[in-house]
């Protein structure tokens, strides 16, 4: 895992997950493509309603598909399948920290028990949300705000993600409140032109 003092300039500033029940006709599959033509360099497959056996098939195919332009794919919560492909796990804030050796290991977090918790553990980077109120998941919360934000940032050394209703438009502003990147699930899997959307953040973030 990486040396969250030295090494986490070196981390990708986007994260995007999935959700393919988002994508409407156009589909996951191509969705993820037109992201990764924009330049996404972190994909990380969230589809935990899927069977094991689904969420292999999906995570072969995208990995086909990161590994062709020299992105990262990892897998939300499902430590065996990531072990299997060798490829990096996102924990939700009440997975057990796993006791193999992944190329990465992020988690998320809502607040700074969870945040204290990550970082005692060793993980390589988190998500903090919900940022702002998310139409990918309502029923987060409460927003923690820019200032909570600010805040639970200044606890941490971690490579924290924002995410939960952060646009390409308010990128700039919680970089500014201390955030080292975004995560972003709907705001592209919803988009018409999934590829303008992650151009969008790249032009904030990079």
């Amino acid at each position: 895992m990486a040396d969250s003092s030295g090494k986490k300039d070196a981390l990708p500033r986007l994260l995007l997950f999935t959700d393919r029940r988002q994508c409407g006709a156009r589909g996951l599959a191509y969705t993820v493509q037109a992201a990764l033509e924009a330049g996404a360099p972190v994909v990380i497959l969230r589809e935990k309603d899927l069977s094991q056996r689904e969420q292999a098939l999906w995570a072969k195919r995208l990995l086909g598909l990161t590994e062709a332009v020299g992105a990262q794919l990892r897998v939300a919560s499902n430590i065996p399948l990531a072990s299997s492909l060798g490829i990096g796990v996102h924990l939700a804030a009440s997975d057990a920290f796993p006791d193999l050796d992944l190329p990465h290991v992020g988690r998320s977090c809502h607040n700074g028990a969870e945040l204290a918790r990550a970082e005692a553990e060793g993980v390589d980077s988190v998500t903090l949300s919900p940022v702002f109120a998310s139409l990918s998941k309502p029923e987060y919360g409460p927003v923690l705000t820019l200032n909570g934000l600010s805040h639970l940032v200044g606890m941490s050394g971690l490579a924290v993600y924002a995410l939960g209703g952060v646009t390409p438009e308010q990128t700039v502003a919680v970089r500014r409140a201390g955030a080292y990147g975004v995560g972003t699930m709907g705001t592209v899997m919803r988009a018409p032109d999934p590829g303008a959307v992650v151009a969008a953040y790249l032009r904030e973030l990079l």
